[in-house]
């Protein structure tokens, strides 16, 4: 099978929806005889961070001589990215040969899973047969009912709870922690990475013993550079120069910051490690001249931190934004956050992803004022930020924007 023919019908299996559950992974593990107990499980949770903190403590373990696979989702330019081991993007004869196998399973089994439980399935496999010694998990969604959560985490990571999801996951943040909270298992080390009152409940009702970072890092500091686009962190009478950029990143930092001290990493290999973190579309900086930044900031609370950032270092009139938002999110509320960072808002077009808008559909969620302007073509979209002549150019709102910014525009 030609390779796109192959991740046609992986991706054919998102037409089955999302099902939150274990029944189907559980049936399929076991048959592939359950290679997901075959390593060591770091399993991360959150609303926001997940993949910023799962790509620190990957970047620290490699540097440390460990042999690491970290499973993430979305991917951003292709597939490959999801599953990763020892720093490298699965290969399409890997994809092929595994997804075989995964499949004769699922035809013997006489089920009708999801794409994630398929791509679950295959990424455990895969960690097998590499004989990897750490697996880092990302929960696709929730924790509780997520297809990762057929593990037995070493460590489990929740990094924050927001609103996100409530028609899967609950309308509160209690009810959202208590899915999130769902990772934490008996054997679990527990990290978390906020401290709300409702999710402080949720944790608790779950177990006694976990580490908040907040309260056991209080005395930490840090400084956001603009020229480098790092995040200066200053722990425990070291500075540790974080290569991902935000206010939002320090919180991310320390729960792999207490994951890595849990494993006994010397905190040398974790000074010299963390400047080396790539992680797309987190504050990445695209483009230097005019500065274009891509930015996820997927939900509500990723543009208010996103806005946080952006207020430290410019005015309004010096920021131009390019905007898309799945149809599923706050979107209106969204908008109003892109307002008080920015007088010059582009709305661009995502319909070709079935949760995407038009330009046209997200105009008519904005005040329609002069700040937004919607351009339906990425390109033409970027084309006309520049010639605004500002400062600097993100682009956000979603992952699924930021790849096909990247996909699409002629940077020249």
């Amino acid at each position: 099978m030609e390779m796109q023919e192959l991740l046609d019908e992986l991706y054919s299996y998102s037409l089955h929806g999302i099902k939150l559950g274990l029944e189907n992974i559980q049936k399929i593990c076991e048959a592939l005889g359950n290679p997901q107990n075959n390593y060591k499980i770091i399993h991360i949770t959150g609303t926001n961070g997940k993949g910023s903190t799962s790509t620190i403590i990957e970047t620290v373990l490699l540097k440390a001589g460990y042999s690491v696979g970290k499973y993430t989702s979305p991917h951003i330019l292709k597939f490959n990215e999801r599953i990763r081991v020892d720093g490298e993007d699965i290969s399409d004869k890997d994809i092929s040969e595994i997804y075989k196998i995964v499949k004769e399973k699922i035809e013997e089994l006489k089920i009708t899973p999801t794409f994630f439980e398929v791509t679950t399935a295959m990424m455990f496999l895969y960690f097998s047969r590499k004989k990897i010694e750490y697996a880092i998990l990302e929960v696709g969604m929730g924790g509780r009912f997520d297809a990762t959560n057929v593990v037995q985490s070493d460590i489990a990571i929740i990094t924050n709870v927001s609103l996100d999801h409530m028609e899967y996951l609950g309308k509160t943040i209690y009810e959202i922690s208590r899915e999130k909270a769902g990772i934490i298992k008996e054997k679990s080390y527990v990290i978390i990475g906020d401290n709300q009152e409702d999710f402080l409940k949720a944790i608790k009702e779950k177990t006694e013993n976990f580490i908040d970072v907040i309260e056991k890092y209080k005395s930490v500091d840090y400084k956001l550079n603009f020229e480098k686009f790092n995040t200066d962190i200053f722990l425990e009478d070291k500075k540790y120069q974080l290569s991902l950029f935000g206010d939002y990143q320090v919180k991310n930092f320390l729960c792999a910051y207490e994951a890595l001290c849990k494993l006994e990493v010397p905190k040398s290999i974790i000074e010299e490690a963390i400047k080396e973190v790539i992680w797309q579309c987190r504050f990445e900086v695209y483009r230097k001249n005019p500065i274009t930044i891509l930015e996820g900031a997927h939900n509500i609370d990723g543009i208010k931190n996103l806005k946080q950032i952006i207020e430290k270092e410019y005015l309004k009139d010096e920021v131009v934004l390019i905007v898309s938002i799945l149809k599923d999110k706050k979107i209106k509320e969204m908008l109003k956050v892109c307002q008080e960072m920015s007088n010059n808002i582009i709305l661009t077009s995502l319909k070709e992803n079935p949760r995407g808008l038009s330009a046209k559909e997200l105009y008519d969620y904005s005040d329609k004022n002069k700040v937004f302007i919607s351009i339906e073509d990425m390109q033409e979209a970027y084309t006309y930020a520049k010639s605004l002549n500002k400062k600097i150019i993100i682009v956000c709102g979603s992952f699924y924007t930021c790849e096909k910014f990247k996909k699409e525009v002629e940077l020249c």
